[in-house]
């Protein structure tokens, strides 16, 4: 099938793969609590139970942990908005609204687990965390957004191809977020959410690769804009341009690794550069992904030398301050 189909025709296409790649996620999962991996021993009460309020110098976090702990637990907080994109997209009966419910029940546990963390450990002022809380979920979010901040109707394709892209990345994200808190218990929660987040991305990886074969034009046109418009969830919290720089250059998450280890990786497993059944605007489309990859690349080479002249500049004025005290 190469023609046009509408969000209902192609919901209908895909339902049974839905079911099948939803079963084999269930049978690959491996179940944990967050309970399990939260040092409920070094938690203490606060000042309105008697307590001590939270004072910096509790924090045993890094500044690029402390950004990357509390811009990756407000992007789970934003929940219900992405619950509320999907279950418009992808609708709540049958095999679709099984998958929507399991995986907001999944999703939710993130947030959950990243905050008792964050709170029980001191590693970030609690009362600024709710704040930011607060105002990220009022400012919601939707992937129906161009870097323009003017909003459109998304359809099938753009959702399950966004998200795609997006789990991956998250999960990356997650994972070396947890290698930079330097803290063993960091390491192992966050390693259990990258996981969760890994099968989130084949299951919408496999879906979005179904929608290749039964409308390769359409796919062509959403996988053109999402990778051409593309922003993490997180672009709604405040002041998440600076965020983004400190956990670039602390290696979290980069224009590098986000060409090399998740733009590239899936256009790799659905053949993009390989395949031969898209025509018209659809072929100058995937022609003009080929430009952005380079552009990307060009991106990554001249923010890794900028990363590093930075550093080095950070060395030279630890090594004066260290001769001035020594």
């Amino acid at each position: 099938m190469s023609g046009q189909l509408t969000d209902l025709q192609l919901l209908h296409e895909l339902e049974p793969l839905v079911e099948k790649y939803m079963n084999r996620h269930l049978s690959m999962h491996k179940p944990w609590n967050p309970h399990d991996y939260i040092p409920w021993s070094e938690g203490k009460n606060f000042y309105a139970l008697g307590g001590q309020d939270w004072d910096p110098e509790q924090s045993k976090l890094s500044q690029v942990a402390q950004v990357a702990m509390v811009q990756n637990l407000v992007t789970e907080d934003n929940l219900p908005s992405y619950h509320r994109e999907i279950a418009m997209n992808m609708g709540m009966d049958g095999a679709w609204g099984q998958w929507v419910n399991r995986w907001t029940a999944e999703e939710n546990r993130h947030g959950i687990a990243l905050r008792d963390y964050l709170v029980v450990t001191r590693s970030v002022d609690p009362i600024e965390l709710e704040t930011l809380r607060l105002e990220v979920v009022n400012r919601g979010f939707s992937p129906g957004q161009n870097q323009q901040g003017e909003c459109f109707a998304a359809s099938v394709t753009d959702s399950v191809l966004y998200v795609s892209f997006q789990e991956l990345a998250t999960r990356i994200s997650h994972r070396n977020t947890g290698k930079a808190c330097n803290d063993p218990i960091a390491d192992q929660l966050l390693g259990k959410i990258s996981a969760d987040e890994n099968l989130h991305m084949i299951f919408y990886r496999d879906i979005s690769e179904a929608a290749f074969d039964l409308v390769p034009n359409q796919a062509m046109k959403s996988l053109h804009m999402v990778l051409r418009q593309f922003r993490m969830p997180g672009f709604s919290v405040p002041e998440f341009r600076r965020k983004a720089v400190i956990i670039a250059v602390g290696g979290v998450y980069d224009i590098g690794i986000h060409l090399n280890e998740v733009v590239l990786p899936v256009l790799k497993k659905w053949r993009i550069f390989e395949r031969e059944d898209f025509t018209g605007e659809a072929a100058g489309m995937r022609d003009d992904l080929g430009k952005l990859m380079d552009e990307l690349a060009a991106e990554s080479a001249k923010f890794e030398e900028s990363k590093q002249r930075y550093l080095a500049r950070q060395n030279r004025v630890s090594e004066k301050l260290a001769a001035k005290t020594g």
